[in-house]
């Protein structure tokens, strides 16, 4: 695969246009493996209880989802929100060379089990992918491309090598670039304000934010990795350059919020939160039509 990046005459195209095309899922030249894959529970908006291996019940025959056109009428926000970041294409096509597990049912089990770990592979990718678009990492865009590489490598072993990869391993080589993206980034958002003021020491990394009124907090350059913004009041609020990677923003309220600078926000944490025509995103995201005008 040739990144955006690598073309000499224009180093770093839109984000947009690189995941449309490498890291967003294709239904279409997948397997349903999320569908079988992964276990899953009715109480976290999916359709059933079901076992990881086991075909969901809507699953059909062409590996399309019966109910996929009533997701959101029915309630199944498990699945409205999932995103693959374009593993499944990738397990699909090019790991198994267009054999699904139904036509080769002795592979399956070994299917899933790869599928699993692409996905976080791909997610590293993603995440990747936008830190070197960003102006800020130009000192350590070296790396950043050198990771991408690597980690795009790692994506065409061979099932039985992907099964015996250390994915926690390079995940936190990776983290360690992301981590040094989000302070270069926040760092520029924050010289303004003290970073012992009181906004730096109640906000941060993994907190429990679960139905907070943040609409008063200056969240700019905040560090909100992993934090739960579960039914957060976030309305108004601008997030230019907070770290949302991880951040749990389930019916989280961004009405008429920005979020167009934000760093390491996923498509799937957007399609669980509430929004309307005045929220603002990255290029790379799109607007859930289900949004509010």
């Amino acid at each position: 695969m040739k990144y955006p990046y690598e073309n000499k005459n224009n180093p770093i195209l839109s984000f947009s246009d690189m995941s449309r095309h490498n890291l967003q899922a294709d239904c279409e030249n997948c397997f349903g493996f999320c569908c079988v894959a992964l276990y899953f529970s009715a109480s976290e908006g999916f359709p059933v209880d079901k076992d990881a291996g086991k075909p969901c019940i809507n699953l059909q025959s062409d590996f399309r989802c019966s109910v996929h056109k009533s997701l959101r009428k029915l309630g199944l926000k498990g699945c409205i929100a999932y995103d693959c970041f374009g593993a499944g294409q990738k397990v699909a096509q090019v790991t198994y060379g267009g054999h699904d597990w139904r036509q080769v049912p002795k592979s399956a089990k070994q299917m899933y089990e790869v599928f699993l770990i692409m996905r976080q592979i791909h997610e590293m990718l993603w995440y990747l992918a936008e830190s070197l678009t960003l102006q800020q990492t130009c000192h350590i865009q070296g790396e950043l491309s050198s990771m991408l590489n690597e980690t795009e490598r790692l994506t065409l072993l061979s099932p039985d090598s992907l099964i015996e990869l250390d994915v926690a391993a390079h995940r936190g080589d990776v983290n360690t670039l992301l981590l040094q993206t989000s302070e270069l980034v926040r760092s520029e958002v924050q010289p303004g304000q003290k970073t012992s003021s009181r906004h730096q020491k109640t906000l941060g990394r993994g907190l429990d934010l679960i139905g907070a009124n943040l609409r008063k907090n200056d969240l700019r350059g905040a560090n909100l990795r992993g934090a739960y913004l579960i039914a957060a009041d976030l309305r108004g609020v601008d997030l230019s350059g907070a770290d949302l990677i991880g951040a749990d923003l389930r019916d989280a309220d961004l009405r008429g919020a920005n979020l167009t600078h934000s760093i390491f926000l996923t498509q799937a944490q957007i399609n669980t939160a509430k929004g309307d025509s005045d929220t603002k995103l990255p290029i790379s995201l799109t607007r859930p039509i289900y949004w509010s005008k």
